[in-house]
Order: structure tokens, then sequence, then C-alpha cells
């Protein structure tokens, strides 16, 4: 089994939709969709990710099928449920009618990431102060079973922290999606805290990330990672990939943060 997760290209958030530059990353990956043996097509129900998708689908005559746990990971911390809370968002804060504003829950300070060794934990994680204050978990939840649904379909059955193959397959399966459910999904895969791939990589839009299985032992497989953000179908052309889903690079560029 194979899996490609294809971020969305560069967005404008206001409209959820793509940017100009976003367009023309596109179809540039339209251009590489077919070398890609995409198999079976999913797409997040977001405007970014469906406009993502519609050139590479177009180009390949297809449809998609749109999943809702596809979506963007929305969980939101409520900064106003604990001081220490606040702290991993403390530079950042803002306020409306008196309250702090909920904050997304990979947007921590990296000071508040490497104070809390929980968060690196493969199960402890759940039980952090960020996660009690936000509705991560069930959004958690819901993201990796639809994954595994999915996938049970396909022949691969979650069992504990390994997958049963039951019936192997060498399939792909295709997800025009974004970067956060990403980290989740593949946190998911490889039995890891999903704020270790929140808060350590990023994939630039449109970017492509293979995993495949490994069956080593008869009837139990392993997701083993091919590339990650692969931006060759930009880079062919000539084209920078956009800054989105990054920080700024060094502090004082203040024109990168956000």
């Amino acid at each position: 089994m194979r899996l490609l997760f294809i971020r969305h290209g560069d967005p404008d958030y206001v409209h959820d939709s793509l940017t100009e530059t976003g367009k023309r990353e596109a179809g540039l990956l339209a251009e590489q969709i077919e070398a890609l043996n995409p198999g079976e097509l999913f797409v997040s129900p977001l405007g970014r990710a469906q406009e993502t998708a519609s050139y590479s689908l177009a180009k390949l005559g297809r449809t998609a099928v749109t999943l809702p746990w596809l979506e963007e990971f929305p969980a939101r911390v409520d900064p106003n449920l604990s001081e220490g809370v606040r702290k991993a968002y403390e530079n950042e804060l803002k306020m409306e009618d008196g309250k702090y504003r909920p904050r997304i829950v990979w947007d921590i300070l990296p000071s508040y990431f490497g104070a809390h060794p929980e968060l690196f934990h493969p199960d402890l994680w759940k039980e952090s102060e960020i996660v009690r204050c936000s509705d991560l978990l069930p959004l958690y939840d819901r993201a990796v079973n639809g994954l595994d649904e999915l996938l049970a379909e396909h022949g691969y059955v979650r069992d504990g922290r390994i997958y049963r193959a039951e019936q192997a397959s060498e399939k792909t399966l295709t997800f025009f999606c974004h970067f956060g459910i990403t980290c989740i999904l593949l946190s998911h895969l490889w039995n890891c805290s999903p704020f270790l791939l929140l808060q350590n990589t990023a994939t630039a839009p449109t970017s492509v990330t293979e995993t495949v299985t490994e069956e080593r032992q008869k009837g139990i497989a392993a997701f083993r990672m091919l590339r990650m953000g692969d931006i060759s179908h930009l880079t062919a052309a000539g084209v920078q990939p956009s800054f989105s889903a990054r920080f700024c690079e060094t502090y004082e560029k203040k024109e990168q943060r956000h």
C-alpha cells in the first residue's frame, strides 16, 4: 500500500482559496500528476485543497472523494483556561471582548515545547496541559479513525500499534489536503506524538509526501516514508516554493512572521 499526501497550493486563508502563486503551483503539480501514479483520489472539503486538486483532476479526467475528516486539523487551545498554557503563546496572544482568542494547537513557542517532555511522549502528550485546554482529542480521534477505516477497507487493519495486512495490496491512495492534518495522520501511522511533527517539520505548498508499507513479517505491515515535502515539480520549473507553513527564519525578518 502506498499513501501520497499532497498539500494545497499557496493559500488565501481569508477566502479559503488559492493565491495566484498557489494556482501556478497547482498547475505545475498537475503537469506531473500522471507520473505520480496517484491511484484512488481523496480530497479535503476545504476550498484551497479542492481548488488545488481540481487542476490534477482535470489533467487526469477523474474525480475525487471528499472526506470530511481530511480537512485542516481544526483543534484550538483556549488560553483563558490556564496561565501555563498562555506561556505557550505569550508573545502572540490576542484579546477580543476581554478574553484571549483561541490559538492553533501547533503554534506553541519552542521554549514551551522544550520545557514539556510529555509533548514528546507517544502516549503522555494526550494528558498534557495543552491538550486538556483544547478540543484536540476528539478531533484527533475523528481523523485517525477515518484513516484506519479507509485502510481497513483496503486490507490493512489497525491492531494496537501495528497494522495487520489481511489483504496485502500495492494500491496507491492519494490525499489532497493540508500540512496539519498530514502531521496528525503520520503521527498515528508511526505511533509518535503529533507535536513532534507539528513543531519540527514543514511542507511547502503543493509538496508531495509519500509513505509505503513494508511487510518484513508475514501479515504485519509498517508504514515507511520515502519522501517528505517533495517539490521537484516546482524546482524543475525554476519556481521557488512559497513560504506558507513556515515561521520566520530569523527573528529580525518581520515580514516572515505570522
